[in-house]
C-alpha cells in the first residue's frame, strides 16, 4: 500500500471527501461507483479492490471471518468503506498530479502493463467473471496507483529528513511515580538510605509501568528535562510535575535500535504534514457523487471462489 496514511475518505451513510459532504446521485452510469470532479470510478475497478481487501482482512491466524456470523456483517461494511475510500483518495491524487503536470515515464508505464499481466493470469475464470474485469483494467488501476505514488513522492522530495540523534533519542528507564507528596518524601528518604530502586519501584511506583521507554514529548516537560541528563545507571531527586512525582533511574540513555526506529517515524510525520498542505487544499475544492444504490447492491461473494489477495504484492514487485 501507498507509505502513508492520508487523510481523505468517502465511505457509506454520511459520506465525506476530507471533509465535504458527498452528493448521493442516481444521475451516473449503471457500472460507475462514484464520481470525483470529472473522474468516475467504475464498479469492475472497484471490485478488485474489493475482493482483495475481503481475502487480505477476512482471514486471521487461519480462521475464515467470513465464516463467522457475528463477524461477518461488521467485516462486510467495513471492506466495502475501506474500498470506496482507498479508491477516493488514489482518485484525488491523481487529479492532484495532473494539475502539477506530474505523469508516468515510458518506463513507470511499462512495469504498470508488466504487474497487471502478471495479477491478471493469476485470476480465476469465477473472479474474472465476477469483477467484470480485463487486463486492461487491471493496467489502468496500477498507472493509478503508481501515479499516486509519484505525487507523493515529488511532493514530499523536498522535505527534509535529517532528524538527529538527539531528538529522535529513545532512553530506556526505570520509574516512580507516586501521587502524594508523603509518598514522595518517603520515596527520597528511602533512596537516601541507599535502598534498592527496583525494591522500591515495587513497592511505591503508581505508575502504569516500571520499566519504560520514553522520547521527547512522551513525559511531563520537568521529567524531560531531568532524564535527557541523565547518564546510565544514574538516579534522579524526586522531580514534581502537575502530574505527581517522578524518580527516575536511567537504564541506557541511547537506546540505538527504537532510535533509529523513532528517526524513521519523525521523517514519515514530516512527509505526511508537507504532503497534507497540499493534498487537503486540492480536495476541499472537489466535489464528489456516489452510486449509493449500486454500491449498496454490490455483493462480496464469500463462497470461496473469490480468493484473490495479491493485487498490491504484485504491484509493490513490478512498481516499487
Amino acid at each position: 500500500m501507498l507509505i502513508p496514511v492520508l487523510c481523505a475518505s468517502l465511505v457509506c451513510g454520511g459520506c465525506e471527501v476530507a471533509g465535504r459532504k458527498v452528493i448521493f446521485t442516481t444521475g451516473l452510469g449503471n457500472k460507475d461507483v462514484f464520481r470525483i470532479g470529472e473522474t468516475v470510478c467504475t464498479l469492475p475497478e472497484a471490485k478488485v479492490y474489493l475482493c482483495n481487501y475481503q481475502n487480505i482482512y477476512g482471514s486471521v491466524y487461519g480462521l475464515n471471518l467470513w465464516e463467522q456470523a457475528s463477524s461477518k456483517k461488521q467485516l462486510d461494511s467495513y471492506v466495502k468503506e475501506m474500498t470506496i475510500s482507498e479508491l477516493a483518495r488514489i482518485t484525488c491524487m491523481d487529479q492532484l498530479a495532473e494539475e502539477q503536470d506530474i505523469s508516468l515515464s515510458e518506463e513507470e508505464q511499462k512495469k504498470a502493463a508488466e504487474a497487471a499481466k502478471a495479477y491478471f493470469s493469476s485470476l480465476s475464470k469465477d473472479e474474472i467473471a465476477y469483477m467484470d474485469v480485463t487486463e486492461e483494467t487491471i493496467e489502468t488501476l496500477y498507472q493509478n496507483y503508481a501515479l499516486a505514488d509519484k505525487l507523493y513522492a515529488t511532493l514530499t522530495e523536498g522535505v527534509n529528513e535529517e532528524v538527529s540523534d538527539d531528538e529522535a533519542r529513545i532512553i530506556h528507564a526505570m520509574q516512580i511515580v507516586v501521587k502524594d507528596k508523603e509518598n514522595a518524601d518517603a520515596v527520597t528518604a528511602r533512596l537516601a538510605a541507599g535502598e534498592d530502586f527496583t525494591s522500591l519501584a515495587s513497592d511505591y511506583n503508581e505508575g502504569q509501568d516500571i520499566e519504560v521507554t520514553f522520547g521527547r514529548g512522551d513525559v511531563p516537560e520537568e521529567v524531560e528535562k531531568v532524564a535527557f541528563s541523565m547518564e546510565d545507571g544514574e538516579v534522579s531527586s524526586c522531580i514534581e510535575t502537575d502530574q505527581g512525582y517522578y524518580f527516575i533511574k536511567c537504564v541506557n540513555k541511547y537506546d540505538e535500535e527504537l532510535t533509529q526506529e523513532n528517526k524513521v517515524k519523525i521523517a514519515q510525520e514530516r512527509e505526511k504534514t508537507a504532503f497534507n498542505d497540499a493534498y487537503d487544499a486540492f480536495v476541499k475544492e472537489q466535489d464528489s457523487m456516489l452510486n449509493e444504490k449500486l454500491w449498496d447492491e454490490t455483493k462480496i461473494v464469500t463462497d470461496g471462489s473469490i480468493t484473490t489477495n495479491s493485487f498490491f504484492a504484485v504491484y509493490a514487485q513490478y512498481c516499487k
